[in-house]
Formats: structure tokens, sequence, C-alpha cells
């Protein structure tokens, strides 16, 4: 089986997130979108984050009426701050039968040979690039390939703001993660 994986802090996951991995699975060869939760990503700050258990939580929420995604804590369990490589070689040795594919947005290609083992990334694994903002491709690689998607530009920043100040976030969220947000009162 072919596996997308779509990292991401999740912060929190947002219609946004949940188009992109839809497009990713039904205009390419991918069988499953596995999102991994990252607990840190050593490129962001934490400050902001909720715990990983409830970033997890919305991603199972967010995900639960699809069977072609799966949402996972991988991440949780390997030495932080995470580094792609390492979960894509944990993964790889795992799940010898699945081929494991890097999901990710245009705007990231821009310092990607400043991610840990970059050209390791590229030798043995396939990225398929979504549109971003500020996205340049800059990077050109025969394991990169450029997947037609909606410019999409809604920030987990926007939203928490959004929270934080009372507004309605109704529709940029999947409804059990806006339920899930209000009940245990986050980002207030």
């Amino acid at each position: 089986m072919k596996v997308g994986l779509f990292f991401g802090s999740f912060n929190p996951v947002h219609i946004g997130h949940l188009i992109i991995a839809d497009i990713m699975r039904d205009k390419t060869d991918l069988n499953e979108v596995w999102f991994i939760v990252s607990p840190q990503n050593p490129m962001k700050s934490s400050k902001s984050l909720l715990h990983e258990f409830d970033r997890l939580r919305m991603v199972e929420l967010a995900i639960a009426d699809d069977f072609h995604f799966r949402a996972t804590d991988v991440e949780f369990h390997m030495p932080r701050p995470s580094y792609t490589i390492d979960t894509l070689t944990y993964l790889s040795e795992k799940y010898p039968q699945h081929e494991f594919t890097l999901i990710l947005g245009g705007d990231n290609l821009n310092h990607f040979r400043k991610w840990k083992n970059s050209d390791q990334i590229l030798q043995y694994y396939t990225l398929y690039v979504y549109p971003r903002p500020g996205d340049s491709k800059v990077l050109e690689h025969p394991s990169i390939k450029f997947v037609e998607a909606p410019l999409i530009d809604i920030s987990a920043t926007f939203i928490r703001d959004t929270i934080k100040a009372g507004g309605s976030v109704r529709y940029l969220l999947h409804p059990d993660v806006s339920a899930y947000i209000n009940d245990k009162k986050l980002y207030t």
C-alpha cells in the first residue's frame, strides 16, 4: 500500500489540512494518508502548542469518518525534537509492506535543505508537494512531484487568535473539533 505521511503540529487541525489530505489521496496514487502529529517541530516555537494528546484527539475527531485517513502518535515515542528522516526510517522499518511518501507544502521547500538528512529523504522517498502562499519552487528534484491543489491560506495561528478573542471559527474547523475545543475551553 502507498501511504502519504502528512506531518504537522495540527494546533488545531483545520479544514485546510483535511482538504489537502483528501486531494492528495484523490489526485495521486496514495491509498491512505496518515496524519503524523508532531510533538515538537524543531523549527517552531512550542510556547503556543497544546498538549500533544489534545492535538492527536482533534485529528482523530476530524478524520473519524474517512477510512482513507489515519492519525498516529508515532513521534510521541521518539526522541525530541522529532526529525522527519527519523520518523520515515522508523515507519519504513516497522511497516516494510508500505511505500511511504512525504506530503508537504511548497513553502517548506524554501528551507528543505536545512532539514536533517534532506538528501537522504530525497534519495529514498518521494515528496508530494501542494501549493502554499510563499512557495517559490526553489528546489527541483526527480523525487519531488508537484500536485495541483487549491491555494489554501488558513492559519492555525489565526484560528487560535480568533478563538481567544471570542470569534467564530465555525467554517474553519470540523464540527467535532470545534466542539472538543469548546468543551475543554482550549485556546482561551
